[in-house]
């Protein structure tokens, strides 16, 4: 790392510096962007309940899936599985389409399909035990 070192006095914890002091410029270069992450953190809450989980895992394996589809995969009930469906289309992460008597739910992207499988292969390699 480059840049000026600015250097204070601290107590430490183990799971901290022992001294406190940081990188102006790194930090300063941060600061320049840090804004644009903003935002971001709302797919992860959206993502982050297991039933919604469970839904944009089950988009992956197949395009499509009617609500119908989607409660008997959650065994839950159609209210609830659209309650989460539409939850997710309000987040931007699913679209739908009606036909006829049936709503059809999809994810919008490839990067919310790309997202979860990186979590799903992530969670395989134990990194939460």
């Amino acid at each position: 790392m480059t840049g000026k070192l600015k250097d204070h006095s601290s107590s430490a914890t183990p799971d901290s510096c022992e001294t406190y002091c940081y990188h102006e410029t790194v930090v300063n270069r941060v600061n320049e962007r840090i804004e644009e992450i903003s935002g971001v953190e709302l797919l992860f809450k959206a993502l982050a309940d297991a039933n919604r989980m469970k839904v944009a895992y089950a988009l992956t394996l197949e395009e499509e899936m009617c609500v119908c589809d989607v409660a008997k995969v959650l065994k839950t009930s159609t209210a609830n599985a659209s309650h989460h469906l539409r939850y997710l289309r309000d987040m931007g992460i699913t679209g739908s389409r009606k036909e006829g008597k049936l709503v059809f739910y999809s994810l919008v992207d490839e990067h919310v399909h790309q997202l979860v499988n990186i979590a799903l292969e992530h969670s395989k390699e134990g990194w939460y035990k």
